[in-house]
């Protein structure tokens, strides 16, 4: 590091040139990324997408498409059965069908009563609106309700009134005001400056945040780069702009806390610098290589856009560290000490720990054994909660509460028709299978409502033709599962199953069938740089499991929070989900896992340094946590308010994805660092520090030998 140093600061003018030029590049790039970005959550070669992609090559429409769902009610003392209504209703759906290029299905077109409800008063049907080849909910047209509610009201009979409800329209109208992702990232910028500010005292706050800005428009570059080879999916721009922010800031802290005691130690500002890249700048990099581990998941799993999102993954921290050990050295060594000066009030010179700290370090060494008890308790209560989680769509009550779409579903309830009209099971035929015979004998599973299989152009092409199973309960519960399940036993051979439901259940099958092995391949990887960077077996194996501790403790919190409701509603005002989107687990524990992992890489590097200078367990654990105390909880709170921004989307998924995040770094560093680490590190005294040489050899370190007892000093601890 020291010869690295010295490169950067002997050619501090090209470096800075080079990260100019790159800034401004990016941002062009971030101008014309949202275009180039894609939606597609599917598995490739799942059987869901299969037949979903079939269904849309064959027909037009449906496949994982959601259908729009008129709801028609009649005026007091008509019914569906009253003489001409069933003709006007008929004509009402198909002039809707036509006017959207849809196949419909309704009571008119197949006289089934299960299409009726509250007496016959209110009828609703399913219109599954032509897809354009290659569209994707980013590039979508004008929503299709208003048009089809537009095109049925004349065929009407006279005081009807038509409503139309959707899953889609339901998401569109919860979450239609979101901010956009450049506001999202403007406000998670004013809360980092508010805390940099109060962590350095100085207008030295600015330059993490510069640091940050330079970091994100190049990984924008990046990314614009990646989309003209490959599809890349639109949770990027996400992951890159909020995540970028936090990581970026983290890293710059963490050099600019420890340039700043060099400088009050009297060195000059190059100096300071090469000391701090010295010793911080270790910790950037085990920093950045441990979020880079933690995406390998995604990167190996057979996702398409979960492997595009790693990218964004990657990418964003490798630049992040790159610019803290190149650009943020050069701003250091010329400018630092001009902005260090202008001074705030509360403004300290860094060069003690943390009185605040060094008490509760103490303390906390005292009372270990009830500290890492009462951690433990209050990790593995939440880890519990993580074994009730169920995978799929938000349920329809979890969306919007107000709005036209909300107004449709709440004359559906109060009619007494099941939600899961609103997620059909599509089932596509091949030629020579029986439709007739084939619905009947999906009529008879349970948890069917209703079973559809007209005739015409819309359900009967060259030799195919198309079914639609209605379930009584929606695709993401365990019931809707359940029928697509058996809806898949059930159907002739060669028939496909298509659908969201379906969907989501070979992603999780995909995904999650593999985790395993991901997750020991992650785990090994880590604990193999941990080792190397701590010259130590337990500390790294310690760090390890209570990382995974950590991650069940957040999944069972996105359970307590979103799929129980216990929250969501006072935060959002969204009820309890029901379900949590089968994605969010994987890229919480693939984010998180890295991001988590940095604040122990900042606290046992501090310990283990203390340590090879004191010889003492306790003396390690109270000066370090004094030490880098202030330093992860500034970081966590940057990150967190990064994440809170980001919860503010206009997407349920990107909501519970950011307040998985949110809430694993709150978790990760009061709890876990703050109080499990430094008590675990105290009850483990001298095996915390051994390294033997058959290890040593492999990792390429110095050994460290098993002390034989501890430094006699001991650290004072008050009553």
């Amino acid at each position: 590091m020291d010869r690295f140093s010295d490169f950067v600061l002997r050619h501090r003018l090209l470096i800075g040139l080079v990260w100019l030029a790159a800034a401004c590049a990016g941002a062009f790039a971030v101008t014309q990324v949202p275009d180039r970005l894609t939606e597609d959550f599917a598995p490739p070669g799942s059987a869901a997408r299969d037949a979903n992609a079939a269904i849309l090559r064959a027909y037009g429409t449906g496949g994982d498409e959601k259908p729009e769902v008129p709801v028609v009610t009649l005026p007091a003392g008509t019914t569906a059965d009253s003489p001409g209504v069933r003709d006007a209703l008929t004509k009402a759906f198909a002039a809707g069908g036509e006017r959207l290029g849809a196949r419909v299905v309704s009571y008119g077109t197949t006289g089934d009563a299960r299409f009726t409800a509250g007496g016959g008063r209110v009828v609703y049907g399913l219109v599954y609106p032509h897809v354009e080849p290659g569209a994707s909910e980013i590039d979508d047209g004008p929503e299709p309700a208003g048009p089809l509610a537009e095109a049925m009201r004349p065929h009407l009979p006279a005081g009807a009134e038509v409503r139309v409800t959707s899953m889609d329209g339901l998401a569109d109208e919860a979450g239609s005001e979101g901010p956009s992702v450049l506001t999202e990232t403007l406000i998670g910028g004013l809360g980092a400056l508010v805390v940099l500010a109060f962590v350095f005292g100085s207008v030295l706050a600015i330059v993490p945040l510069v640091i940050a800005t330079v970091s994100i428009l190049t990984s924008f570059l990046l990314v614009y780069g990646i989309t003209g080879v490959t599809d890349v999916n639109f949770m990027v721009q996400f992951v890159v702009a909020l995540i970028g922010l936090g990581v970026a800031v983290d890293y710059s802290l963490l050099l600019v806390t420890r340039w700043r005691e060099e400088r009050a130690r009297g060195l000059s500002a190059d100096e300071a610098t090469r000391r701090a890249m010295a010793t911080a700048g270790h910790a950037v990099v085990f920093s950045a290589a441990a979020v880079g581990i933690g995406l390998v998941a995604m990167l190996v799993m057979p996702v398409e856009f979960m492997r595009s999102v790693a990218y964004g993954g990657v990418i964003i921290p490798g630049v992040s560290a790159l610019a803290t050990l190149t650009l943020l050295p050069v701003v250091l060594a010329t400018m630092g000490p001009a902005l260090d000066r202008v001074a705030l009030p509360w403004r300290s010179d860094g060069s003690r720990a943390g009185r605040a700290w060094t008490a509760w370090a103490r303390r906390i060494v005292r009372f270990r054994i009830p500290a890492a008890l009462a951690a433990l308790a209050v990790l593995g209560g939440l880890a519990f909660a993580a074994l009730g989680m169920n995978l799929g769509e938000p349920h329809s009550g979890a969306l919007a509460k107000s709005g036209p779409a909300y107004e449709g579903l709440a004359e559906l309830r109060g009619a007494g028709v099941p939600t899961g009209v609103l997620t059909p099971v599509d089932v596509l035929l091949p030629p020579g299978a029986d439709p007739a015979a084939a619905a009947s004998e999906l009529r008879g599973l349970r948890g069917v409502h209703a079973v559809a299989a007209p005739d015409g152009d819309m359900w009967r092409r060259d030799g195919t033709a198309l079914i639609t199973v209605v379930p009584a309960d929606e695709g993401g519960t365990d019931a809707g599962k359940d029928l697509v399940k058996a809806v898949r036993d059930a159907v002739p051979p060669g028939a496909q199953v298509g659908g969201e439901a379906a969907n989501d259940i070979d992603f999780a099958n995909k995904v999650y069938g593999t985790f395993p092995y991901m997750l020991g391949l992650i785990c090994l990887l880590t604990f193999v740089l941990l080792a190397r960077a701590f010259r130590s077996l337990l500390l790294a194996l310690k760090a390890v499991l209570l990382n995974l501790l950590s991650l069940a403790a957040v999944l069972g919190a996105i359970v307590l929070v979103w799929q129980q409701g216990h929250g969501s509603d006072l935060f959002w005002g969204i009820s309890a989900t029901g379900s949590i989107a089968a994605f969010v687990p994987a890229m919480v524990f693939a984010f998180l896992y890295g991001l988590s992992m940095d604040y122990e890489v900042f606290i046992l590097a501090r310990l283990r340094e203390e340590y090879d200078r004191t010889g003492s367990t306790e003396a390690a654990v109270v000066e370090g946590l004094g030490r880098t105390g202030r330093l992860v909880t500034s970081a966590a709170l940057i990150l967190f308010l990064a994440f809170a921004s980001l919860a503010a989307a206009p997407i349920v998924e990107v909501k519970i994805f950011a307040t998985g995040l949110g809430l694993g770094i709150l978790l990760d560093a009061t709890v876990v660092r703050a109080l499990l680490v430094p008590a675990a590190v105290s009850l483990f005294g001298r095996w915390n520090w051994w390294l033997p040489g058959w290890a040593a050899r492999v990792l390429r370190v110095r050994p460290s030998p098993l002390p034989a007892r501890e430094a006699e000093e001991r650290v004072p601890i008050p009553v």
